[in-house]
């Protein structure tokens, strides 16, 4: 199985237009235009009943102390941990490619629900918890959320997109679910799965 992309080249650096913030010269960062990006897959097995697409983020801070803080940077040699960004499941077994914008074109805030194009289901992303405290921002963030990792961070972050074919035509989840929840309800019926995966950093001190 293959995943590819027009937004963004496999180990290439994804356009700000994908993103949830992007540079600014005077605050550091902005929010962005947010779009999801293009992404086709191929080579799926006969059998396969549904698709699934998850993305996260396995570079996030495990401990937010000088995360955007003025004078501070956050260290390379901090351990990292997963942050969910996208989890999209039940997309028929008949739909091969997504297009750039379909399910996410702009920062949505107290979103309506897991409704999706092609009868399939959004999760919420780590946005809801991140946001949770904030009174601007709060609310649940179903679907796609790009990347916004900290301006001040010593490294790019990685954003891993994974097509998984399945089994099932309709994962047991039920309500309102979370990424990391769809990402365990897959396991035992991944038929095959691909991986296409690209950087992003808000610290122009940092190459990719």
């Amino acid at each position: 199985m293959l995943v590819t992309s027009t937004s963004f080249k496999d180990g290439g650096a994804i356009p700000a237009e994908f993103a949830f913030c992007a540079i600014d010269a005077k605050t550091h960062a902005t929010l962005s235009r947010n779009r999801n990006p293009q992404l086709s897959w191929t080579g799926a097995l006969q059998g396969t009943k549904s698709f699934a697409i998850l993305c996260h983020d396995p570079d996030v801070p495990s401990k937010g102390d000088d995360v955007n803080r003025e004078g501070r940077t956050v260290p390379a040699s901090l351990p990292r941990v997963d942050f969910f960004h996208w989890a999209l499941v039940d997309l028929p077994p008949s739909v091969g490619s997504i297009e750039a914008g379909e399910f996410s074109d702009g920062v949505r805030r107290r979103q309506a629900g897991p409704a999706a194009a092609y009868g399939a289901r959004q999760g919420i992303n780590d946005y809801t918890g991140w946001f949770s405290s904030d009174k601007d921002m709060a609310g649940d963030y179903f679907g796609y959320d790009g990347p916004c990792p900290p301006w001040n961070d010593e490294i790019a972050h990685h954003y891993v997109f994974t097509v998984y074919a399945l089994d099932v035509p309709r994962l047991a989840l039920e309500g309102k679910f979370t990424a990391a929840q769809a990402r365990d309800a897959v396991k035992g019926h991944v038929l095959a799965q691909a991986v296409i995966t690209g950087s992003y950093t808000l610290n122009p001190a940092v190459r990719l």
